[in-house]
């Protein structure tokens, strides 16, 4: 399969345990780096960003396997044996499909409001509303964000979306490329067929949103038979946003036990 070289930040101390932090759809490794930046007291942090996001490579295919063999070559880049691996949403199901496919790489797994199941969410109509902005229209991020008000009427997605949208040359674009995504997103909500994998076996955190639907309990213990699942108050498919301090209290305290 075909790899692309990820663009990555790197936080923290090389003597201290790796933690690989894998972001969403439409994200990039600038969306966590508040988050790494507090983690990296005590992990050694890397922030990649994914095939078609932010500074990476883009490339036709985008798919779960495919983001995998991305994070091996990565994970062999860098020289590491093993890493813990933070996913939230489709960096999750990445991080969750890799820990299927290549446990001895593994230390421990927390995935972040996402579980391995097939979504039927689209988003046809989100994308197919970014690529309606008429981009040689506007001249200042507030005049795109208030275009986009009628179809994406959550005032904070709409600002995270156009963390995406860069001036070049004196002309605003698209830093992703809105035609693989569209056609790509139907794999991005799905799981890949997981029957022929053995479970994984190690520990693994699941943490998920009071307030969003994406994780049930009963999701996980097929795949992964030594989860355990932490909902956290007051916040929904962004947990780590609305709710930093409990989120990163939880996961250090899940790393550090039986830390090796």
């Amino acid at each position: 399969m075909e790899t692309v070289d990820l663009a990555f930040e790197e936080l923290g101390n090389p003597d201290d345990a790796p933690l690989i932090i894998l972001h969403g759809f439409f994200a990039s490794s600038r969306n966590w780096r508040q988050i790494a930046e507090k983690l990296a007291a005590n992990f050694h942090i890397y922030v990649p960003d994914m095939r078609n996001h932010g500074m990476s490579p883009h490339h036709p295919l985008m798919d779960y396997p495919a983001m995998t063999a991305d994070l091996l070559q990565f994970i062999n880049a860098r020289g590491l044996t093993t890493a813990n691996l933070l996913g939230h949403s489709m960096g999750g199901k990445v991080a969750m499909w890799f820990a299927l496919n290549y446990p001895e790489h593994m230390d421990k797994l927390v995935v972040v409001d996402i579980a391995p199941v097939s979504y039927k969410h689209s988003f046809d109509n989100l994308i197919q509303a970014l690529k309606a902005l008429p981009l040689h229209e506007i001249s200042n991020r507030k005049q795109a964000e208030l275009l986009l008000a009628s179809a994406i009427p959550e005032l904070s997605y709409r600002q995270f979306l156009l963390q995406n949208l860069v001036l070049k040359d004196g002309m605003y674009c698209w830093r992703i490329n809105l035609n693989i995504f569209l056609l790509m997103a139907p794999n991005i909500a799905a799981f890949p067929v997981a029957a022929q994998r053995a479970p994984f076996t190690r520990e693994t955190l699941f943490l998920a949103g009071e307030d969003s639907g994406y994780v049930k309990a009963d999701n996980m213990k097929a795949l992964f038979p030594a989860a355990t699942l932490s909902v956290i108050a007051n916040a929904g498919h962004w947990l780590h946003v609305q709710q930093p301090d409990v989120f990163i209290e939880q996961v250090e305290q899940f790393l550090k036990i039986n830390r090796s």
